[in-house]
């Protein structure tokens, strides 16, 4: 069973969206997937909730106030968990007990990495992750490739105490079919699959984390 913590600095980074759309993926490969949504929001939640017949469901979990992982039915594979948005090191000790991996998605602005940066200083500072027990990697998200913005951020990025392992292009198609409980993983068009190749490479390095 591979657990993967979403977590981010700040609310608004696209953190529930990126949970989903790696859960649908999983779900879509055939992998028993849950979902554990810890948010105060719940978008997570109602995404797995809203899961129409026709696409492999996912399994949504409220995990505010009890032991999430003592309610995963023993078959699960995958468990995505999309954390309370700017959740600190008090926060995530705890959960980081049950966790594999770590992914921080990250909006190419000064404002995203200026709150980033403190943010993974506390992340190092948590034992399981400064041992390596706990790999930890940045999705750059919500990317303009053609702007100025984008390509400084990534620039900027390089310098971040965790490895960049995937950049997603801006598009008002995550926005839409997150609302109808759906997933970019859940259409085969060209253009999406375009979207989709953009998370391969995050897809491979969760991979080689179990």
């Amino acid at each position: 069973m591979l657990k993967i913590l979403v977590a981010s600095s700040k609310g608004g980074c696209g953190k529930s969206t990126l949970a989903t759309n790696l859960a649908a993926h999983y779900a879509q490969s055939g992998k028993k997937t849950a979902l554990v949504d810890l948010d105060r929001q719940q978008s997570s939640l109602r995404w797995a909730q809203k899961r129409p017949d026709g696409v492999p469901g996912v399994l949504g979990l409220e995990g505010k106030g009890r032991r999430w992982n003592a309610h995963l039915p023993p078959d699960t594979e995958r468990v995505i968990v999309d954390s309370p948005a700017g959740a600190h090191r008090d926060d995530l000790e705890p959960i980081l007990e049950e966790i594999d991996a770590v992914i921080v998605p990250v909006q190419p602005s000064a404002l995203d990495l200026e709150a980033t940066v403190p943010y993974l200083k506390e992340l190092r500072a948590i034992p399981r992750i400064r041992r390596g027990t706990v790999p930890v990697a940045l999705v750059a998200n919500r990317l303009k490739p053609w702007t100025n913005a984008s390509q400084e951020a990534l620039t900027a990025m390089k310098e971040l105490p965790f490895p960049v392992v995937a950049q997603l292009r801006d598009s008002q198609g995550y926005v839409v079919l997150t609302g109808l409980g759906k997933s970019i993983f859940d259409y085969g068009s060209e253009h999406v699959r375009h979207h989709q190749e953009d998370w391969a490479p995050l897809v491979r390095w969760l991979k080689k984390v179990g």
